[in-house]
């Protein structure tokens, strides 16, 4: 009976508000992280923009929750708000934590692999803003949905690829001079691809939420 009157209820939309706005953070962060990659004397102005970002995209998910706890009819399972926004903070957290190693440990510049990374990662962001637009509407862009989430798993594939290629590139070039550079060039390389799995991770909730109510 309880469901029957779910069903009939309006539905509170104000939550694609917030994941829109937190998708609009995690763009601004990554295109700062790929600026950052460039390498040069703005290194710390990115850094320090991308620490915001992260501090906005935290503010946006604390508001969700509250929201969570306090609206009576959902769009969907409250469990999968959760979830989705959760897996989109997780992804400026990684990017947070790539500009943190790169600031801890002073480096300046970095591989062509990285920047490509760093490509992949902003092309990531924006088909985030796509997906979470196009969720809003999933019963009429449900083939739009499958498609932009099986581009996200394209793209985390060549991230993975453009990582295993940077590791070996690093190993070669260093191996036998300084090891210090490939402990560190590693740890930066883990970080970028972290990114690309949290958004690959945003695409797979999203999808199981789909299924869930198609």
């Amino acid at each position: 009976m309880l469901g029957w009157f779910q069903a009939l209820m309006p539905r509170e939309e104000k939550f694609f508000d917030y994941f829109n706005r937190h998708s609009a953070t995690l763009v601004a962060g990554a295109e700062a992280l790929r600026r950052l990659l460039d390498g040069g004397p703005a290194i710390a102005a990115r850094c320090e923009e991308i620490f915001q970002r992260e501090h906005e995209a935290d503010g946006i998910t604390h508001e969700v929750m509250l929201a969570v706890r306090r609206t009576f009819i959902t769009p969907f399972d409250r469990s999968d708000i959760q979830d989705l926004i959760g897996s989109m903070d997780d992804a400026i957290d990684q990017m947070q934590q790539t500009a943190k190693v790169i600031t801890l440990y002073e480096v300046t510049e970095f591989d062509p692999q990285m920047r490509e990374m760093g490509d992949l990662i902003v092309r990531a962001a924006h088909l985030t803003v796509e997906i979470v637009a196009a969720l809003q509407h999933m019963r009429r862009d449900a083939a739009k949905l499958t498609q932009l989430t099986q581009e996200m798993v394209r793209l985390e594939e060549q991230t993975d690829q453009l990582h295993d290629e940077g590791l070996k590139r690093l190993f070669q070039i260093h191996r036998h001079s300084d090891p210090m550079a490939f402990i560190v060039g590693t740890e930066i390389y883990s970080h970028l691809e972290k990114v690309a799995d949290r958004f690959e991770d945003v695409a797979n909730r999203v999808n199981g939420i789909v299924i869930e109510h198609l």
